[in-house]
């Protein structure tokens, strides 16, 4: 077997990312059932009141955007692994500006 082979199957750190990213993949497929429930849990608040929760709202952007992270972890697109790992997304970062959402319902 060719050296340079041998050294990037044998690579501890590659092994470590695969495991990361098993974990991620199962942790992503909960939060998306997660995220499904939100979606609507706020359809159904938008047809009985007409308005969407605001606390729900700022969960499912915060949500989404952890998502997305982990998303770009598990694509090799992001070296710093997600929540539990790094820090939970704050509702000011994920949050829209706005003139994004003034929508009515």
């Amino acid at each position: 077997m060719d050296s340079t082979l041998k050294a990037h199957l044998t690579h501890r750190q590659t092994w470590l990312r695969g495991l990361f990213i098993v974990l991620f993949s199962i942790i992503y497929s909960t939060a998306g059932m997660v995220l499904t429930a939100i979606v609507v849990f706020q359809f159904i608040s938008i047809l009985l009141s007409g308005a969407c929760n605001p606390r729900l709202l700022a969960f499912a952007r915060q949500l989404s955007t952890y998502l997305y992270q982990v998303l770009l972890y598990v694509t090799f697109n992001r070296e710093e692994r997600p929540w539990p790992f790094d820090a939970w997304p704050t509702a000011e970062l994920a949050a829209l500006t706005d003139g994004q959402r003034q929508q009515q319902y």
